[in-house]
């Protein structure tokens, strides 16, 4: 009897989800799937018994699946089913590979073999499914235990390398290490409806082109959500371009693993242990921005708990042709927008300073923002950010700027570190906009919850700068345009 609409639908959905009979089981390798014995070899046995077929699917049925390094291979899929977890060892990883450009980005940027799970130079593969994968004892970074620099010691839960046509969908992260994800030169990449629940990283996107980021939450007190990188990693420049992200939730805010349990468990002032909680967990671009940025849109997304967005290029970068539309930001706790253009020069010897601009941000609500920045839009002298268009912002701060705060001039700090704090407090309440030629603001209304005597607007050495209302605001809301040497 033929099933009727919805359950018709749904049993094609149910059957799109279970891989074909003919997938290769990973116990019949000989895995055991008992969290205490390592399946390491049996799981690699059976990729390899895989793609020697010509390519297929790997399944892991329900189960704890102790390994250390997973050897991805091409058109080979890892089907992870309901109740499976692959959980990271303790050690026994593969070594970080030789890098001679491992000097222009951090120890995690330069090698991708020291990982739990790891694919270098394959077209056609993929992860899926509803299981988890738990980094458990991979390093969250260089400089903490277990050290990353450790032969032996993993680094990342999935780290891709000069790959091409590959699908990552449904499954989730626990603790991912240094990287939930690192995809390094990945073209043809999709990232759909992953939960990524960790301490360090929660996907970044480094010099890879085509690249779809859906519908994916991800929890990141520590670092940042969803990171659009352009290293020096594979030896040349190449940017990253041609990328969406939609309809994501990235936060910074929640205990780990509070958000794929559903309890959303929030931080206190500190951490246990006394640790500083940072709450970084946003949508960046950068810091490693050698290759550049083009041709990039975010949409529909939205920031809890964590820093705002930022768009950097620092290290000799182009970003350039970038739209972000429709962001909804609330308990910020930095620059609801920062946009950098510095000269830290990370990279080789006589590039010159990048070039920033072709941003269009709108449609921005935020609110209960921290009030002691504001949003930051700054170039460097002799580098001016150009064409920038917001419109369709509103802001709630948490207000209390002073006088002596709107008297303030900010250190221009071209070479440092580029994060919305590195200038201390800011002269503005809405925009501190330096350095930057031709930028257009439609429709800007800054709330405070207490009185702030610092303007809406602190501009030096902007050309070209219009505010443009639809109907006119009251001076109490919109607060008044200082211009310094514009």
């Amino acid at each position: 009897m033929a099933l009727a609409g919805g359950a018709a639908m749904a049993s094609r959905v149910a059957r799109a989800a279970e891989p074909a009979a003919g997938s290769l089981d990973v116990k019949a390798f000989g895995a055991v799937g008992d969290g205490k014995a390592l399946d390491t070899a049996a799981v690699n046995k059976a990729i390899d018994a895989a793609a020697a077929a010509g390519g297929g699917t790997v399944r892991f049925p329900a189960g704890k699946y102790l390994s250390t390094s997973i050897h991805l291979k091409s058109n080979v899929t890892l089907f992870l089913a309901p109740g499976s977890q692959i959980v990271a060892a303790d050690t026994g990883y593969d070594l970080a590979e030789p890098n001679q450009w491992d000097h222009y980005q951090d120890f995690g940027h330069s090698h991708w073999h020291n990982s739990l799970i790891w694919g270098e130079g394959l077209e056609n593969a993929g992860i899926v499914g509803t299981g988890l994968i738990w980094g458990k004892g991979l390093s969250r970074g260089a400089r903490e235990a277990p050290r990353a620099e450790t032969p032996g010691n993993g680094n990342k839960a999935i780290a891709l390398k000069n790959c091409r046509n590959v699908l990552l969908r449904d499954f989730a992260i626990l603790h991912g290490g240094h990287f939930g994800v690192l995809a390094t030169g990945v073209d043809n990449f999709t990232v759909d409806n992953l939960k990524i629940d960790t301490n360090r990283d929660g996907i970044d996107i480094d010099c890879c082109r085509n690249v779809r980021v859906s519908n994916c939450s991800v929890n990141s007190p520590w670092d940042d959500g969803i990171c659009l990188k352009s290293s020096y990693g594979l030896g040349w420049a190449k940017p990253t371009e041609m990328v969406t992200i939609t309809n994501c939730y990235v936060a910074g805010c929640f205990e780990e693993g509070t958000v794929l349990d559903g309890t959303f468990k929030k931080f206190g002032p500190e951490a246990p242990g006394g640790r500083h909680i940072p709450h970084t967990g946003r949508i960046k671009f950068g810091t490693e921005s050698n290759g550049g940025f083009r041709h990039i849109t975010i949409s529909n997304c939205v920031f809890e708990g964590c820093q705002g967005l930022a768009l950097e290029s620092v290290d000799g970068a182009l970003l350039e042709d970038v739209t972000v539309t429709g962001l909804s930001m609330r308990d910020i706790v930095s620059a609801p927008i920062f946009l950098r253009l510095g000269s830290r020069m990370r990279g080789p010897e006589g590039t010159p300073v990048g070039t920033l601009r072709r941003v269009i941000i709108s449609d921005v609500v935020c609110s209960n923002a921290a009030a002691r920045l504001g949003s930051i839009i700054s170039g460097i002298p002799g580098h001016a950010i150009e064409n920038v268009k917001i419109g369709n912002i509103q802001v709630q701060h948490q207000g209390g700027g002073t006088k002596e705060q709107a008297a303030i001039q900010p250190p221009e700090d071209e070479a440092k570190y580029p994060e919305p704090g590195m200038f201390g407090a800011m002269p503005s309440q809405g925009f501190f906009v330096r350095h930057v030629k031709d930028i257009e603001f439609t429709n800007i209304e800054i709330l405070a919850e207490k009185d702030d005597a610092r303007p809406v607007f602190a501009l030096e050495d902007v050309t070209d700068f219009a505010v443009r209302l639809s109907e006119p605001i009251p001076e109490t809301r919109l607060g008044r345009v200082e211009r310094k040497t514009i």
